[in-house]
């Protein structure tokens, strides 16, 4: 089947994007984010539209802490089902959270505009010729091992350099593959292959990632690093993720990964306020 090029238009000129975290799985670390079937998903995505998200992110594999592949014939039940539905009632961009081939084809087939992989193509050496025949974006992620052992003893020397630097071999994959630099966002990877200092100088130093020229995601959003400091479980982290997202925004994030929409939108549109004002 001929892939469809997607016009998907992202402007960064502005305030951060928005981008709603929508998990048609019955794993991930928050459960309030999980979607068990199609209508589900379309509700939230419905909820989200409404409370303001300027992207959907769709994803059909966990990828907490401990956790392991599924097949690809189970993501594909649990992802394009969920395209399809959201594509009848609205255009908003659409990210897949993804790092098989195929499952990012017949995504993009059913209209999705943005492949987010984990892996920055490194789990799916044809993920990136996916990508670039449908002219959609794609989030290139950091991270170090694999979601089931990654963080059992992640080490660094210079965490900023080494990141950095491996993201920057991400870009050249992508490039490679026939991707263009203006449809690549690239994403430091907080809590993958991370220790818990590693997660709080990436949002210190999130304006270090933009260096390179690309547009740089943040995925704070109540993650384990905020117990750390808060002592809070997933469920009691709305404040804390807040207070990570305005400091990320600060350091010149341009899209910010969350799942509590209008609380972000919210406390970005007043952080712009204010920022501007100064």
């Amino acid at each position: 089947m001929r892939m469809t090029k997607h016009p998907c238009t992202l402007s960064f000129s502005g305030r951060p994007l928005v981008m709603g975290i929508i998990n048609c799985t019955p794993d991930s670390f928050f459960p309030s984010s999980r979607a068990a079937v199609i209508e589900d998903a379309v509700e939230k995505a419905r909820a989200m539209i409404k409370q303001g998200a300027d992207i959907l992110d769709i994803g059909g594999e966990s990828s907490r802490p401990g956790s392991d592949y599924i097949s690809e014939e189970e993501e594909l039940l649990r992802v394009v089902p969920a395209v399809e539905a959201i594509r009848k009632f609205s255009h908003i961009p659409v990210s897949i959270d993804t790092r098989k081939a195929d499952v990012a084809r017949q995504a993009l087939l059913a209209g999705a505009d943005i492949i987010n992989d984990i892996s920055a193509l490194e789990d799916d050496e044809s993920l990136g010729s996916v990508v670039a025949a449908a002219g959609a974006w794609i989030v290139l992620m950091h991270k170090r091992g694999q979601p089931d052992s990654m963080q059992e003893n992640p080490s660094y020397k210079d965490p900023l350099i080494e990141i950095n630097n491996e993201l920057a071999a991400a870009v050249d994959r992508a490039k490679s593959a026939g991707i263009p630099a203006d449809k690549i966002i690239l994403d430091p990877g907080i809590g993958f292959g991370k220790r818990h200092i590693d997660n709080l100088l990436i949002l210190q130093k999130t304006s270090f990632f933009k260096k390179a020229g690309y547009p740089v995601l943040i995925g704070h959003s109540r993650k384990s690093f905020l117990e750390k400091i808060t002592g809070r479980q997933v469920t009691e982290r709305l404040a804390g993720s807040i207070a990570a997202g305005v400091l990320a925004q600060i350091h010149g994030a341009d899209i910010l990964r969350v799942h509590d929409v209008a609380e972000t939108r919210d406390a970005i549109l007043v952080t712009d306020a204010i920022s501007g004002g100064i």
